[in-house]
């Protein structure tokens, strides 16, 4: 019997299909610091403060099986894994820059500062 993925049914909407793409806790913050250039696996995890490996994992397989992310492993030792974003995961950059905006706008409102930022 075949895995069945959340695509497998059709969605209610169009949001509804971008967010069952996009959506995770740590989905939209590696497509985010993938829009900079290819990162490995442990630069990804930092990223992801408190996600276990298996996590991270997991949200990069299934942003690799929606056609957003590419992963490149080096036959080396100890392995070496770097992903970077398809051209369809890079259509996301208006929509990920504008959710960076949105989100830099309201923590100011709120006088929130991030724990890291980006320079």
């Amino acid at each position: 019997m075949s895995k069945k993925r959340e695509y497998d049914e059709i969605p209610g909407c169009a949001i509804e299909a971008a967010l069952n793409r996009i959506g995770g806790k740590w989905k939209g913050v590696f497509l985010y610091h993938l829009l900079e250039g290819t990162l490995r696996f442990n630069q990804l995890t930092r990223l992801a403060a408190g996600a276990s490996p298996r996590m991270v994992i997991k949200q990069l397989r299934e942003l690799e099986d929606d056609g957003l992310v590419s992963r490149k492993v080096y036959p080396v030792v100890p392995p070496k894994v770097e992903y970077s974003l398809t051209d369809e995961g890079r259509s996301l950059q208006p929509i990920l820059l504008k959710l960076d905006l949105w989100g830099k706008v309201w923590m100011d409102r709120r006088g929130i500062v991030p724990v890291r930022s980006k320079a």
